[in-house]
């Protein structure tokens, strides 16, 4: 098995989330560029002002790596236009894929349909688009009976309103990796959250973000049947190494 064409290689942190300059983290966004590329890395994910300068190394290199951005990241509380804004943004630099933070506030709220009209129309974007499209869900600021029912909503507007050629193009994903639980338990992709997902997601593709941090619980993630993996310790998880970064 090939771990790396699972990991989607992270790192979203601002200068003043890493303690840096904005000099000294746009070094370390150029060194996890580079790394993905060198790593044979399925995807490079960063924050939405380093796309085109990913996907301009990434051409230069003559390589495959995709890259990836984060779509209002990451409270997802922004409104449809807004959201609408950023993808395109995205799309022009040369984003691969979208990574929307769904609004879970608003679902938790019982505003299923403003949830409801973002997914569709957010998707129908990306699609538009060649793009694949992952709706980040939170799952550490949900209860269980919360997972199972924005898992099933996101499912559900997708295969009423795409084709089914387009279902492995729309993920549901665990977490931002950036949530705070206030007891410090796991804030993103545990064993029976990603289960709950799987079982109520499907035929949708998962991605298991938040939390995944050694090779071991990488494999048992893609065993149990997510397709995506994302990390921001790519390169130790693929050397067998565990990690101790919460994202």
């Amino acid at each position: 098995m090939n771990v790396k064409q699972y990991l989607d290689s992270t790192y979203l942190k601002t200068a003043s989330q890493a303690g840096v300059s904005e000099t000294e983290n746009d070094v370390v966004v150029k060194q996890a560029i580079t790394e993905a590329i060198n790593e044979g890395f399925k995807l490079i994910m960063i924050r939405p002002e380093y796309v085109a300068l990913a996907k301009k190394m990434v051409l230069q290199a003559n390589s495959n790596l995709n890259v990836g951005t984060v779509i209002d990241f990451p409270e997802g509380t922004s409104d449809l236009e807004t959201k609408i804004k950023e993808a395109n943004e995205a799309i022009v630099n040369g984003a691969d894929d979208l990574d929307f933070v769904c609004n879970y506030e608003a679902f938790k709220d019982g505003n299923v349909e403003l949830v409801k009209q973002e997914v569709l129309i957010a998707t129908q974007i990306g699609l538009a688009n060649n793009k694949i499209v992952k709706w980040i869900i939170e799952t550490a600021a949900l209860n269980e009976k919360e997972i199972i029912q924005l898992s099933a909503l996101i499912k559900n507007i997708i295969i009423s309103n795409f084709k089914e050629e387009d279902y492995a193009s729309v993920f549901v994903k665990s977490s931002t990796g950036f949530y705070k639980t206030q007891d410090g338990s796991p804030n993103g992709a545990t064993i029976p959250v990603i289960i709950m997902m799987l079982e109520n997601a499907s035929p949708l593709p998962v991605k298991a973000a938040g939390g995944v941090k050694s090779y071991k619980q990488a494999i048992e993630m893609i065993h149990l049947g997510v397709k995506r993996i994302g990390t921001s310790s790519a390169k130790a998880i693929a050397n067998g190494e565990n990690t101790t970064n919460q994202y």
